[in-house]
């Protein structure tokens, strides 16, 4: 009885946190299994309970287990005295897909017609049948129960069977004021628990709210649902994560799906767009609205389809449910089960010979304006077969790569478990070690150990811990023009267009190669002029917020806030001849711009010389014994296809935009910083100097993350070579371990150890926060990605700016005034730019160098 005493013990342990416990491994469902078979059974209540309720569902490996155990006793070459034949199909039903489809579909033929009845029942609430399905269609023929469930899922009963969203719903309001990103309910310092979802979701709000979660529980007490509400909702990374943690606490259990919660409401003033999607997709009601009336302890009434919030019976509050199709996707759980469901009713009645079925609510699609196409409207309009698309159209586009990090990819797992999928559609599906690698807890080093087998195992490609950033590998392995997402924030092509999303989403991208995407309007940035000595690529990055606040197109205020870019494509051009890792600076930082995504449009020289650098670096993976072989040789193959006849699409000159910003470089004659603690309060040094609120002591600076490339590092040695020590704490960790490499080579890293900096395994470091911290209340300056209050260190301010200004502010311990920092940035590097700004072209190394950098 050693399952049942252990168990016990780890619920009563996690119930003190008041969590579940955790899911039953492979190995404790075999243990469960062989109980069950005993006669008679002891405790058969709570081993059923376990059996059914605490076993992961779709291709885990316990699930494995569950589906052969079953499948043997709906066969009868397994005995088991509380579990009938149709009760191991009625369990079966319960697992969503995988492993347990061909069992219910055997079980169609059973001589049992009580069996095949159940099982036909089972089959008809199940969407994740993938290539069953024709076997299914081909049995309808002749059998009449497969025949039941074919019709069945062309009438799509699996659908309606579901009840609506109700006309009105009686909530009580749990508001966080301001904005609320996901590092508040999801943070990063908590990121090895992710996966937990309940142990994860005690953290959220921590930092940020006296005992959240003892607010939350005594507001459940009037008996009515919460409602999520926020000025500013979910701006940031980690939307999946965050988006689960809101669900534990205010959603509902799914049956025979342990640890994991669906439903939900959440309501803002703004909702990030790539928060919105999850929220989607994770079965959730998002809605914009206002919600100055509201605060937490209210009772309201939600009346979803007349878009109208009541408080004492007065309306406070009014909206309009968009997307039209949300109130499906609710009903069917989610915006993937219903892509998915849809899918199949189409194919079975395709099959059946039956016309287009009513049932679903249609994509608002608009009209043609017979205007040109963006960039970006091309790119997706390429993905669908189209040559092009407009702005609100409801597509699926070919999603060509596919990329996951650590912190991510657990959840990821888990979500492609649930999906069902032994092999990814997706062209390219990577998975990086990137935030976990420096200071890995016990938990990282298991996925470490576990994670790219499952990965490799269904054909995509693993990086190693150490490797380094997720997007600089990333980039190197996209194919002009094409489109693809991420479960980072930061997955924003240089040379492609991506369009980031939660791990759900990214999940079913990897497994189906396609994606849902309402397409967004596009906002063009226009450099123009030329950009003058010491401005750097930072300083454009940050001049666009700073053009934006300008014109009225950005407000840093989150009450009421405006935000041109929020869900929209940012479009950039006018820098023709950036190499493409200077592209990726103006694209990657579009997240904190709360964009959907971004294009910059660049000339084919440098996409040309890129691609043959990628070649080769892909090459060597294969030979150092990365995996996929067959997936990065058929990418090999694509990027030299691409160079036999190398065209770049161009945006239509009438095509329309929401906005158009131009920026002069000639105007820009200092640096522009991000200030504490916000990536939209942007300001020139000068402006920063006379602010007395705003700190001009540096403690810390951080030069390193998704921001940076080899360029960055070899500025930062030159301002400190010979100056001895630096007056700050300073921390140097380059991207890649390639960057890393080259940098010792060069004697950079013995420049760094004479300054006294401290070097870290390539990787994101900082920027995520979830490993190394800065010291408590500490003034940072950083080159990473974002600021957010608590990213880097508890209670820090954080500027964020250029590799250039860092290394002076390293070495004075204090921001510059702006003469200072061009004598130093000027005298410095004016002479050696060439040299210095030199990016790591793969295919001018020998093979031997090839291979030290990548082995």
């Amino acid at each position: 009885m050693g399952l049942i005493s252990d168990y016990r013990a780890h619920t009563e342990e996690r119930a003190q946190s008041g969590i579940p416990p955790l899911p039953l491994t492979a190995e404790q469902t075999t243990e469960l299994i062989e109980l069950l078979k005993q006669d008679p059974v002891e405790e058969k209540e709570y081993l059923l309970e376990l059996f059914c309720e605490h076993v992961s569902p779709g291709v885990d490996d316990a699930a494995f287990e569950k589906a052969a155990f079953l499948d043997a006793l709906v066969k009868n070459d397994a005995t088991c005295s509380v579990i009938s034949p149709v009760e191991a199909v009625k369990i079966l039903g319960t697992m969503l897909g995988g492993y347990n489809v061909k069992p219910m579909v055997d079980a169609l033929s059973s001589e049992s017609d009580e069996v095949a009845s159940t099982a036909a029942d089972m089959l008809k609430k199940t969407l994740l049948v993938y290539e069953s399905f024709d076997e299914v269609a081909a049995m309808a023929d002749s059998n009449t129960y497969a025949r039941e469930v074919l019709e069945s899922w062309a009438n799509a009963e699996w659908f309606l069977s579901k009840p609506e969203i109700p006309e009105k719903m009686t909530l009580t309001v749990f508001k966080v004021p301001g904005e609320t990103n996901t590092d508040d309910l999801s943070p990063a310092s908590e990121a090895f628990t992710r996966s937990d979802i309940p142990l994860h979701a005690l953290s959220m709000l921590g930092s940020k709210m006296d005992d959240p979660i003892g607010t939350i529980a005594k507001l459940k007490e009037n008996g009515h649902p919460l409602a999520f509400v926020g000025d500013v909702v979910g701006t940031g990374s980690s939307r999946k994560s965050g988006i689960n943690s809101v669900q534990w606490h205010i959603g509902e259990n799914i049956p025979a799906v342990p640890n994991k919660r669906t439903g939900g409401v959440v309501i803002g003033g703004i909702i990030a767009p790539i928060f919105f999607n999850t929220a989607e997709d994770s079965g959730a009601l998002p809605i914009q609205a206002p919600v100055e009336s509201m605060e937490t302890g209210d009772v309201i009434d939600l009346y979803p389809y007349a878009g109208k919030i009541e408080k004492n019976g007065e309306v406070i509050s009014e909206f309009t449910l968009s997307p039209n199709t949300l109130g499906d996707e609710v009903r069917a759980g989610g915006r993937i089960p219903l892509i998915i469901g849809r899918n199949l009713t189409r194919q079975a009645r395709e099959k059946l010979g039956m016309g287009d079925e009513s049932i679903f609510e249609r994509p608002e699609q608009p009209e043609d304006t017979g205007k040109g196409y963006t960039l970006a409207q091309k790119m997706i309009g390429k993905a669908c077969g189209l040559p092009g698309v407009r702005p609100g159209m409801y597509v699926e586009p070919e999603t060509l790569t596919v990329g996951s990090q650590d912190t991510t990819g657990a959840m990821t797992r888990d979500e492609i478990k649930e999906l069902a999928a032994l092999n990814f559609g997706a062209d390219l599906v990577m998975q990086s070690f990137c935030h976990t690698a420096a200071y890995p807890k016990p938990s990282d080093v298991k996925l470490h150990q576990t994670l790219p087998y499952f990965i490799m195992s269904r054909s995509g490609v693993a990086l190693r811990p150490g490797d380094g950033v997720i997007h600089t590998w990333l980039n190197r392995m996209v194919l002009p023009d094409t489109l693809g997402t991420g479960a980072d924030s930061h997955t924003r092509f240089p040379i492609g267009i991506s369009f980031p999303g939660g791990s759900g989403l990214v999940a079913f991208a990897a497994v189906t190669g396609t994606m849902p995407l309402n397409v967004p309007e596009s906002v063009l940035v226009r450099f123009k002029g030329k950009r003058q000595d010491g401005i750097t690529l930072r300083d454009l990055v940050n001049a666009i917020p700073y053009k934006a606040i300008q014109q009225g197109l950005l407000t840093v205020e989150k009450k009421g806030k405006k935000n041109i870019f929020a869900g929209r494509i940012l479009e950039i051009e006018g820098l023709p001849d950036l190499k493409v890792e200077q592209a990726f600076e103006l694209s990657d930082a579009s997240a904190e711009r709360s964009a959907a995504a971004c294009t910059v449009r660049l000339d084919k020289e440098p996409i040309i010389e890129y691609l043959n650098s990628n070649i080769k670096l892909l090459e060597q993976m294969i030979d150092s014994g990365y995996g996929d072989p067959d997936t990065l040789r058929r990418r090999v193959e694509k990027m030299q296809e691409w160079l036999k006849n190398p065209e770049l699409m161009e945006p239509d000159t009438d095509a329309d935009y929401a906005a158009v910003i131009e920026i002069d470089m000639n105007e820009i004659t200092e640096p522009i910083l991000a200030c504490p603690n916000d990536p939209d309060d942007v300001a020139t040094l000068t402006e920063i100097l006379a602010d007395s609120n705003r700190p001009h002591n540096i403690d810390e600076v951080f030069v390193g993350s998704c921001m940076t490339n080899i360029g960055h590092f070899r500025a930062l040695g030159e301002v400190l070579k010979g100056k001895g020590q630096v007056a700050t704490r300073l921390w140097v960790v380059p991207p890649t371990k390639m960057d890393m490499k080259k940098l010792i080579e060069e004697g950079y890293y013995s420049v760094y150890g004479a300054a006294g900096a401290r070097t870290e395994v390539p990787g994101c470091s900082l920027c995520m926060g979830n490993q190394a911290r800065v010291a408590d209340k500490a003034v940072v300056f950083s080159t990473s990605t974002r600021n957010f209050d608590n990213r880097l260190g508890k209670d820090a301010k954080v500027y964020l700016g250029s590799a250039e200004l860092a290394a002076v502010c390293a070495l004075l311990g204090r921001l510059p005034e702006s003469g200072e920092y061009f004598d130093v940035v000027n005298q410095t590097l004016q002479d050696g730019q060439d040299a210095i700004y030199r990016y790591l072209n793969f295919h001018e190394v020998s093979g031997e160098q090839l291979q030290e950098l990548v082995d």
